[in-house]
């Protein structure tokens, strides 16, 4: 049995496709068959029943997969104590965000860190919190900043910053006359929202519920972005919320329409999460003390009150 046997099973068992698997692993399906083949002789058993399209694991295939990502997991880590051990910080890293705190955090820590990592080959990829849990599960993923807490098992949160929820309102909205809103104050009848899919639009679903509103209304209008919603509420559609560092980039005419909370404020708690089995530790600290650092500067409020992010 080799270490890229199982890494050939596990590409299978997530692509259920040979050649696919094969592609994703750089090598040719005739090879990597005939590993798999090997590996179901060596244990005599079948992991994948071939029969059904697309390829599905047998029954004892599935408890063999789930040990062999914890082997494959294992082996890595040797490189990871090796690299800890000699203080270097480098290599490939995957990194996952999600959508709302893609655009505004990601040009605040990248130039920083690339400069003082230098070594360290980043891939950046923006996903839903649910495609970063899966992906992380998977072991395609080293970490991923996303809104917590989301309290998963087999993945760790580290609280990087708490950013509070702003309201965006229009001077012919109700609320405009507002030096500063509550959660009482909100109504979903006439807050523009995300589409289905951020924990952003889920958190303010939350932050409405505590206020006893009912979250079960039928929206006015939904959107994929905050510039949409901005845009939408500019022409008196409604209003909507923001989360404080997408403010910073508003112009001085939109600041006027800003609203913040009475503290406590409704805030979203923001952390780097990866593994339980905490491979690549030394890149996953440097991050997190660059992206800390960073915000710490853009983010001064204190007396936050965190709202979930779980639906």
């Amino acid at each position: 049995m080799t270490i890229t046997q199982l890494k050939y099973v596990l590409a299978v068992a997530e692509h259920q496709n040979f050649t696919k698997a094969a592609q994703k692993t750089f090598v040719t399906q005739p090879t990597l068959s005939m590993q798999i083949q090997k590996l179901e002789e060596e244990l005599d058993i079948l992991i994948f029943d071939r029969s059904k399209k697309p390829i599905e694991l047998t029954s004892v295939g599935k408890k063999i997969v789930s040990q062999a990502r914890n082997i494959v997991n294992e082996s890595e880590r040797m490189k990871d104590v090796v690299d800890q051990e000699k203080g270097f910080i480098g290599g490939d890293f995957h990194l996952g965000i999600i959508p709302t705190i893609m655009p505004t955090l990601l040009p605040m820590f990248l130039k920083n860190f690339t400069k003082k990592y230098p070594k360290v080959h980043l891939k950046i990829e923006e996903l839903t919190t649910d495609e970063i849990i899966s992906k992380i599960n998977e072991g395609h993923l080293d970490a991923a900043v996303a809104a917590t807490p989301l309290e998963i098992p087999t993945i760790k949160e580290r609280p990087l910053y708490y950013e509070p929820f702003v309201g965006y309102i229009p001077l012919s909205h109700r609320l405009a006359n507002k030096k500063k809103i509550d959660g009482k104050d909100l109504d979903l009848d006439d807050i523009l929202l995300l589409e289905d899919g951020h924990c952003f639009r889920d958190g303010v679903l939350n932050l409405c519920k505590a206020s006893k509103l009912n979250p079960d209304d039928t929206f006015q209008l939904e959107s994929g972005s905050f510039e949409t919603l901005i845009k939408l509420s500019n022409e008196g559609l409604g209003m909507t919320l923001l989360p404080y560092l997408h403010t910073l980039d508003l112009s001085e005419k939109q600041e006027k329409n800003l609203r913040y909370f009475n503290e406590p404020s409704p805030a979203r708690e923001v952390s780097i999460i990866y593994s339980a089995s905490e491979l690549k530790m030394q890149i996953i600290n440097a991050m997190y003390d660059v992206i800390a650092g960073v915000v710490r500067g853009a983010i001064a409020f204190q007396d936050v009150k965190i709202i979930s992010p779980v639906k």
